[in-house]
């Protein structure tokens, strides 16, 4: 009778705990005051009775909610509080992996431009988050794909640049080989919807890839006439090694190769050049650090 009043009583505490992280997941999703939210997510009555090891919400799980609802205040308040503990990995029964970079992920996939940048600007002041914005996702659940492969993925081209002025790597190949470049390749060569959005990634990428090898590049050899249509000559024939690349866009690599990421694009802003030579056609100044609101609870 005992053992059955106690499992009863486990049960009701389960329940009960449940509850009380819905509410929490409501409460951000609703995009409540900070100061509430952080007292919700801190209350002892958030805590499993089993584990006490096991919180309902660490700052890095309640960011991840932060970024999915898009509540700013509340990110811009996690990650100027608790840096390092905001960006860790999430506990294990939110199933990432240890190496990747859910937030950074989830900023992509949902277009959180200002929460991105936060978290970039976080990453560049850590030592431990030095490999941050490189890091893949799961292999067996995320193809290991960085996200840039993301943002190539998903065509979000402004973001593609704020990942490749930052330090993203376009070289970095996913669990089937393919870089960023090949993924937008890949669209291109699959469907003519969104070109002028590829051609945009595509610029982009090679702007930060000198010398670019990747996956796709058999694929236009052996097809020359669409590629040139699509591509134009002079671009198709740069990619496939024919010819090198325009003075141009050699000039910019090896500009944006002396860059620091740290200061992209403020970076690219102040260099002595036309501005219509700059690559930056309506990308908005990222904010750094110093500028990160400091909500108070």
């Amino acid at each position: 009778m005992a053992s059955g009043n106690q499992a009863s009583l486990q049960d009701v505490q389960s329940r009960h705990c449940k509850f009380l992280s819905y509410m929490f997941y409501q409460a951000v999703r609703d995009h409540k005051p900070v100061w509430m939210l952080e007292d919700m997510r801190t209350m002892e009555y958030f805590y499993w009775e089993d584990d006490a090891s096991q919180r309902t919400y660490s700052p890095s799980e309640a960011l991840l909610y932060a970024v999915v609802h898009n509540h700013l205040p509340y990110a811009q308040y996690l990650l100027s509080h608790f840096p390092e503990e905001a960006l860790k990995v999430p506990g294990e029964h939110f199933c990432y992996c240890p190496s990747s970079a859910p937030h950074l992920a989830m900023a992509v996939t949902y277009d959180r431009r200002d929460i991105l940048g936060l978290i970039i600007s976080i990453a560049h002041k850590l030592p431990s988050l030095n490999s941050y914005i490189n890091r893949t996702g799961c292999f067996h659940l995320e193809d290991g794909k960085t996200p840039l492969h993301l943002a190539c993925e998903l065509l979000r081209s402004e973001t593609v640049l704020i990942l490749l002025g930052n330090g993203a790597s376009p070289r970095i190949e996913d669990s089937k080989g393919l870089t960023p470049l090949d993924v937008i390749l890949e669209q291109m060569w699959d469907s003519k919807v969104n070109v002028a959005s590829k051609k945009l990634c595509l610029d982009y990428l090679l702007l930060f890839m000198p010398n670019p090898r990747f996956k796709m590049q058999k694929v236009l050899r052996e097809h020359p006439e669409h590629w040139t249509v699509l591509l134009g000559e002079d671009k198709f024939n740069s990619l496939v090694g024919k010819v090198p690349p325009s003075l141009y866009l050699q000039a910019m690599q090896t500009i944006l190769r002396t860059l620091p990421p740290s200061h992209f694009p403020k970076s690219i802003q102040e260099l002595p050049i036309p501005q219509a030579l700059k690559p930056l056609p309506g990308l908005g100044k990222l904010p750094s650090t110093k500028e990160m609101v400091n909500v108070s609870p």
